[in-house]
């Protein structure tokens, strides 16, 4: 692997489809790449009885443990394996039992608030924002809740408009304007396909990155830009 790792951050609303994207933009590198789950790293709430921790918000930024994160991910940049937390969505708490993650050529940063905290978007190579009408979400999100993991309908809807809903307007959308590339309508193929090629030659060794951030104004409006310079050796 090269060292420092090439890492992506992808962010978007709940059911917008980052998952979708982290896996289908990684499928054809294998071993190659890293996921790491920003749910991984929700704080340990083993002081709390069960339906104490029901009832945290964990849409809202305090509900992560940043500076684990801040560490664990300098960690795999610096070519050592980390011990990564495991999160339980059905006792709304840690596992007692981490993964070790080993360093790749590509990591990839996933969750709602990827493209939050500034200390890891300075660590970010490219920052991603999957973004996806409100509708197609939360239809997203009642089938993962009440199918997947077991919750009550009218508890998942509750959860919805109470933190879900204003936590991303207030926090998570917000984060837009960090993102070097928004992916519309979710998994968009064209998107999809340019960056699983990019990721394959970062996997290769193809890619040799000249990045340079820079602000760019639109009619008054400030967008953040990359320019990204590749060649063969």
């Amino acid at each position: 692997m090269t060292i420092p790792s090439f890492v992506i951050g992808i962010a978007g609303g709940t059911g917008a489809g980052k998952t979708t994207v982290a896996r289908l933009i990684t499928e054809n590198v294998g071993e190659s790449v890293t996921r790491i789950p920003l749910d991984n790293y929700y704080k340990d709430l083993s002081h709390l009885a069960l339906d104490e921790r029901a009832d945290v918000n964990y849409d809202h930024p305090s509900a992560f443990e940043w500076d684990l994160l801040r560490e664990q991910l300098g960690e795999l940049l610096e070519g050592q394996a980390i011990e990564m937390p495991k999160y339980d969505f059905e006792i709304h708490n840690r596992k007692e039992e981490s993964v070790t993650v080993p360093p790749t050529d590509v990591i990839i940063l996933e969750g709602i608030l990827a493209l939050y905290d500034e200390e890891i978007n300075d660590m970010l190579d490219l920052r991603l924002y999957v973004e996806t009408d409100a509708d197609v979400r939360i239809l997203r999100r009642i089938e993962r809740d009440v199918i997947d993991r077991g919750r009550e309908l009218e508890g998942v809807m509750d959860q919805y408009l109470s933190t879900v809903k204003p936590m991303h307007e207030q926090f998570i959308e917000p984060t837009k304007k960090h993102a070097d590339l928004i992916i519309p309508e979710g998994a968009n193929s064209v998107a999809v396909s340019l960056l699983e090629e990019k990721v394959a030659a970062e996997v290769a060794g193809d890619a040799v990155r000249d990045w340079e951030r820079s602000e760019t104004e639109f009619d008054g409006e400030v967008a953040g830009t990359v320019s990204v310079e590749e060649r063969d050796d």
